[in-house]
């Protein structure tokens, strides 16, 4: 059995836990997730803690079983305490502002762009060249943050660009003559 899958989710106090049918839906402080279970799961919660199962001994039931305990405390961490991702803009001139929900970004091109955040998701621009992306569920802030990356992925020449602020960026050698 996935070594992952028999360490049980622990439910803080406060965080309510619903299994309907296939579907868990997990309540905290900052929001609610659910999710649809795979037919090869079982669940079974017991005085604040969440076992997974797998219902067969097959190596998918297992891995599924694994993933989905994966999930659950992501779930669990999401609505008690969220998720954030830090991006930094690094280039002469690369800016953002926030606006509501709406980032605008100074990329060098010869447009700004405008990148609207899906619900459950907020930007933050703390100083011109950060941005904070957070919320609770932890796919949708790393999605997000992709997407914003995308619009100018880090150079391996002078390094420029929108970069993860935990990313390391390999400055190649200039051409040599």
């Amino acid at each position: 059995m996935s070594r992952i899958a028999k360490e049980p989710v622990e439910l803080p106090q406060g965080v309510e836990f619903k299994l309907d049918g296939n579907v868990v839906t997990i309540k905290g402080s900052k929001g609610a997730l659910s999710l649809q279970l795979n037919s090869e799961v079982e669940l079974s919660q017991e005085d604040g803690v969440v076992l997974v199962a797998p219902r067969s001994g097959s190596r998918f039931a297992t891995a599924v079983a694994g993933t989905t305990r994966s999930l659950l405390a992501n779930m669990v961490q999401g609505v008690t305490e969220g998720f954030e991702r830090k991006l930094e803009l690094v280039g002469v001139g690369y800016r953002a502002q926030a606006q509501g929900n709406k980032l605008n970004l100074t990329l060098g091109f010869s447009h700004p762009v405008v990148y609207e955040a899906p619900d459950g998701v907020s930007v933050e621009t703390p100083s011109q060249t950060e941005v904070i992306v957070k919320g609770t569920d932890k796919q949708q802030v790393g999605q997000v943050a992709a997407e914003i990356r995308r619009f100018r992925p880090p150079e391996p020449y002078k390094g420029k660009g929108v970069r993860y602020a935990d990313e390391r960026v390999v400055i190649k050698e200039a051409k040599k003559k």
